[in-house]
C-alpha cells in the first residue's frame, strides 16, 4: 500500500514495490554508490547514484513509474523530492534495501 509524506511525494512499501516490479508497472531506481550496488542490488534495479544525480537524465518510457530506493530512504526521498521539484512524477520506497531484505524479498549480488 502506498502513501504520500507530507510534501507529496509517494512512498510504497517493498512488497507493493517488488509487486510492481514483477507487473512491469514501474521502473525502479538504486541511488546508491556503485560499491553499494556491486555488493547486493534488487533484481531489476537500475543504478543512478544521489551524488551524480540528474533528474533530466532519468530514462522516461510514460508508461512506468520512476520509484527509488536506497539503503534505508533517505537518498531515495531526496531523489524523489528533487524529481517533484522539476515536475517529473516519482515516488519512494520506504525503509530501502535494508526493509527489503528484512522481508526477504531476493536480492542478487
Amino acid at each position: 500500500m502506498n502513501r504520500v509524506t507530507t510534501d507529496g511525494v509517494i512512498e510504497y512499501g517493498p512488497y507493493d514495490v517488488q509487486t510492481l516490479l514483477v507487473e512491469g508497472r514501474i521502473l525502479l531506481i538504486d541511488v546508491r554508490e556503485p560499491d553499494e550496488y556491486a555488493m547486493e542490488r534488487i533484481p531489476g534495479a537500475l543504478l543512478y547514484p544521489l551524488s551524480t544525480f540528474d533528474a533530466e537524465r532519468l530514462p522516461a518510457d510514460g508508461q512506468r513509474v520512476v520509484v527509488f530506493h536506497c539503503a534505508a530512504s533517505g537518498r531515495s526521498l531526496t531523489a524523489a523530492r528533487l524529481c517533484k521539484a522539476a515536475g517529473q512524477p516519482a515516488a519512494h520506497m520506504a525503509g530501502g534495501i535494508t526493509a527489503w531484505k528484512a522481508l526477504g524479498l531476493p536480492t542478487v549480488s
